[in-house]
């Protein structure tokens, strides 16, 4: 195994080579998996929507019942500690997580109310898609949405997401699309491995509601707003599994990939006519209009 770089990371407060940092085994994080976690792309050492990354992470906080860490209760807060770690990395563009568990009690499943949560941040430099990929689009695959029933929440605990990209991985894929029947039939998209999914019909952007299988990504919202500027209809609504393979576009958006054209799933072609096979119209829209949106939006 290679040996963990020397980069600056914040644990609990304290800035320290991330080769050096250390939490006990007993940690909740460690031993259940309790804990949630926020990726903020960061573009010239500038945050990208970091009010909603922090919104998102206090909402989180209280579904999994953890309260604030000490010191950390605003988003001034966060910003005054998480700067310290992008000043500490040397890459201009990256990829800032922060990491907050319950804390460390003995194990035992029920809920410990008088422990610190554990609160790791770290920054490494941002991976762009590549130009190829920019250019042709990216191979999906697909799969049966066989994770837990929470998927709206940002857990660490990401087994079934893991198994899910392990499926693409295994198949040459960029991403597996995740299918879950439903009480009025399906099978319906949920979403991807680690990315949310869109279909383009007749020019409108589409994606599935947001409920209990499906994790609000930062840029479910930044869509909608970029679509208002473009002209382009937008709409949540049940997306049908017949609906995807049909699409004139399939897009997927995080905060790794910003927004990209699916071109094929399980080896067909996406999309109609000329532009079969072929990033469209909508995803070059809406790339042109994220990059904008990345000027303007970052602090």
């Amino acid at each position: 195994m290679s040996a963990l770089p020397d980069t600056l990371c914040d644990l609990n407060g304290e800035l320290l080579p991330l080769s050096q940092a250390k939490v006990s085994v007993l940690d909740r994080g460690f031993i259940f998996g309790d804990g949630l976690y926020e990726a903020i792309p960061v573009y010239g050492r500038r945050l990208f929507r970091f009010d909603d990354h922090m919104a998102r992470l206090a909402r989180n906080l209280d579904k999994l019942r953890i309260a604030p860490p000490p010191g950390l209760r605003s988003p001034a807060d966060w910003l005054e500690r998480v700067r310290r770690v992008i000043a500490a990395q040397p890459a201009e563009d990256q990829m800032l997580y922060i990491q907050i568990t319950r804390g460390v009690a003995m194990r035992d499943h029920a809920m410990p109310t008088d422990i610190a949560p554990t609160v790791f941040i770290m920054s490494n430099p941002y991976k762009p898609v590549p130009a190829e990929a920019r250019h042709q689009g990216v191979a999906c695959v697909s799969a049966r949405d066989f994770r837990w029933e929470r998927g709206d929440i940002k857990a660490t605990s990401l087994l079934g997401n893991v198994l899910a990209r392990q499926i693409a991985v295994d198949q040459g894929a960029a991403e597996t699309i995740l299918f879950r029947e439903g009480a009025h039939g399906g099978p319906w998209l949920t979403e991807g491995s680690s990315s949310n999914v869109w279909v383009v019909h007749e020019g409108a952007l589409l994606g599935p509601p947001m409920n209990e299988h499906v994790l609000e990504g930062i840029r479910v919202a930044l869509l909608r707003e970029l679509c208002e500027e473009e002209g382009i209809a937008y709409n949540l609504r049940p997306i049908s599994e017949a609906d995807v393979r049909a699409a004139d576009e399939l897009l997927l958006s995080s905060s790794g990939r910003e927004v990209l054209a699916v071109t094929k799933l399980d080896g067909d072609l996406v999309g109609h006519g000329a532009l079969r096979g072929k990033p469209g119209p909508v995803y070059g829209r809406l790339y042109e209009a994220y990059q904008r949106a990345k000027r303007e939006q970052s602090i």
